[in-house]
């Protein structure tokens, strides 16, 4: 599965390049820009795809082990996060709150992270299962639930915080995507597939765009703190996707699946944790979470972690 031509390949793919292009356009202070609505559409499309693909892949076949894999990832979500948690107090020696914050982060999964690891496996001819959509949901929310009960210590967490995270933009387009795929099936998402896969590499590309635009306007503002958060948001991802690829091999998943498993574990969110930590953790540190999950985390997965995951799990499955 893994090969230094897939490595290139990878490096070289549309989706990577297009991210380098948003690097350098904001590096060279480009009045390139991508008005905040398309910012908002671009993702609500990207969320929405995948949510139906893995919905079909459920109709066609829902896999006997699928109760095994859901119990495996919400005990992952509760190790990452708190193993950031601990992180963060030790090496970045930050207090509960911002500690919190960052468990928020690490322990929970980018969605487009996600998307990309899918999409290297597609490339090396080995596609991961399908059914990886419903346990990206499964691994946010009891991250994201984590992080805001170590914030609030011995208060613990409010209904409405349960709720927030539930019905977040996240959860609600791939748990929705994935319902109507799966009612609708291969027949009936036929109907739309012109415009949610066809056209869902463009999109892709034109996100990716949009994130190395942010992740280097993120990254201008990291100051002194630059070295040891840049080693917190590679390192530990790092740890959490060798982590990932070996339960995922542990629990009977092929080398591709357990390889994407990986980089859903080593991913940092930036969308459903920010949106959470702000609204329940207003005194936290938002913005320097999202620096470390965008600004190193992302680049780091999307360009070394990836491969790196799929390379051990290729390992493990020989």
């Amino acid at each position: 599965m893994f090969s230094s031509d897939l490595l290139a390949a990878n490096l070289l793919s549309p989706v990577v390049l297009a991210f380098a292009l948003g690097l350098i356009a904001r590096l060279l202070r480009s009045d390139l820009e991508i008005p905040g609505a398309i910012q908002s559409y671009l993702s609500i499309f990207l969320l929405l795809a995948i949510g139906l693909k893995g919905g079909v892949a459920l109709g066609k076949e829902t896999p006997a082990q699928l109760p095994l894999y859901i119990g495996a990832t919400l005990a992952l979500g509760i190790a990452t996060a708190v193993s950031a948690y601990m992180m963060a107090k030790w090496w970045l020696r930050d207090g509960r709150i911002n500690a919190a914050a960052l468990a928020a982060h690490f322990g929970s999964v980018s969605a487009v992270t996600f998307i990309a690891a899918q999409q290297f496996t597609e490339r090396s001819g080995q596609p991961a299962d399908a059914i990886l959509v419903a346990l990206v949901v499964a691994l946010e929310i009891p991250a994201i639930l984590i992080g805001l009960a170590l914030a609030k210590g011995g208060d613990g967490i409010r209904w409405h915080q349960v709720r927030e995270v539930l019905t977040g933009k996240t959860a609600l387009l791939l748990i929705g995507g994935m319902a109507i795929g799966y009612l609708s099936g291969k027949d009936g998402i036929a109907k739309v597939d012109a415009m949610y896969f066809q056209l869902f590499q463009g999109t892709l590309m034109l996100f990716m765009l949009d994130m190395g635009m942010t992740a280097a306007g993120q990254l201008r503002g990291v100051g002194r703190e630059a070295f040891r958060l840049g080693v917190y948001a590679t390192l530990l991802p790092l740890l959490h996707g060798m982590a990932g690829v070996g339960l995922g091999h542990a629990i009977g998943m092929n080398a591709s699946t357990a390889a994407v498993f990986g980089t859903m574990a080593a991913s940092a969110s930036y969308i459903a944790a920010p949106a959470s930590i702000r609204a329940s953790l207003p005194e936290a540190n938002a913005g320097r979470c999202i620096t470390a999950a965008l600004g190193f985390t992302f680049p780091f997965n999307l360009a070394i972690g990836i491969p790196l995951y799929a390379a051990m799990a290729h390992w493990l499955s020989v």
